[in-house]
């Protein structure tokens, strides 16, 4: 019995609306207007597969049960498509590629990605730019960035929702001293913003006593029991706790992670890192 195709670039954008939770944003995600998404959806629901993959309301789509069993096979038939184009078409890729990312991302993320790309792809050179989100958008010359947005206000292609955390030294109470100190990154760092709101909004005492562009620096100050930091939970080494409302410290909110795309330096070769990036980031 003979089942009709499914186009990849319905499956790309099926995801993208899961990932996003929009229409709108799925439709900038993978560059094309709201109304070609909702038409490949309309095809996807009616003409394809004959079943309803989502149930609309006011703030968003929310997938059905029939769509949540779709997104596990879309997720495996894009990632084995990939995997076959890389094997079979481009064994032998050459050239050059851009990454820029903050500091934090490199020590959880990129190892395990780049070190999977130099195996695959020996003869392909890359190029890691570490700086603060805020710097890194308003460059120009790099082919892929990975950033961190305020939910809601993403961009590009989402690849990982994190809580924010406090932390501080085990064995230490630095949350107890007045004013609270705190080690963050530079002023510009959005996420120091929000800590140092966050603190206001409680009217609770800090300072900025430490501060400094590597993450390496204020984990290293944070670790000696000198300060506390605010910083994504994946990245928490084990020698810190979090801490949180039971020790007086405001929530925070989720920070989004995305990655854009540079579309004047768009290749196989920044297409495939592209495609390694965002899976190594979902683990």
């Amino acid at each position: 019995m003979s089942h009709p195709s499914i186009d990849s670039e319905l499956l790309r954008s099926f995801i993208a609306i899961a990932d996003h939770g929009s229409f709108t944003r799925a439709a900038n995600a993978v560059n094309r207007t709201q109304s070609a998404v909702s038409m490949q959806m309309k095809r996807l629901e009616d003409d394809v597969l004959k079943r309803p993959l989502f149930e609309r309301d006011g703030r968003g789509v929310q997938l059905t049960a029939e769509g949540q069993v779709l997104l596990g096979y879309a997720r495996r038939i894009l990632k084995l498509q990939g995997e076959v184009f890389n094997t079979l078409r481009q064994p032998h890729m050459v050239g050059a590629v851009k990454i820029g990312t903050p500091d934090d991302y490199v020590m959880r993320f990129l190892p395990g990605i780049l070190a999977q790309f130099a195996q695959a792809y020996p003869l392909v050179q890359v190029e890691v730019h570490c700086e603060p989100s805020t710097q890194l958008l308003q460059r120009q010359d790099l082919d892929l960035t990975i950033v961190s947005r305020e939910p809601g206000n993403e961009i590009g292609q989402l690849l990982r929702q994190e809580r924010f955390v406090w932390a501080q030294a085990r064995g230490h109470n630095v949350h107890e001293c007045n004013p609270l100190p705190l080690a963050m990154f530079n002023a510009g760092c959005f996420c120091r913003a929000w800590a140092c709101n966050a603190l206001d909004a409680r009217e609770r005492a800090y300072r900025v006593a430490y501060t400094s562009p590597s993450l390496s620096a204020i984990l290293a100050v944070v670790s000696a029991g000198l300060a506390i930091t605010a910083q994504m939970e994946s990245i928490i080494t084990p020698d810190l706790e979090i801490i949180g409302p039971e020790q007086g410290l405001p929530e925070l909110p989720l920070t989004s992670i995305v990655l854009l795309r540079n579309p004047r330096s768009q290749s196989p070769v920044t297409e495939t890192l592209a495609a390694q990036i965002a899976e190594g980031f979902r683990l």
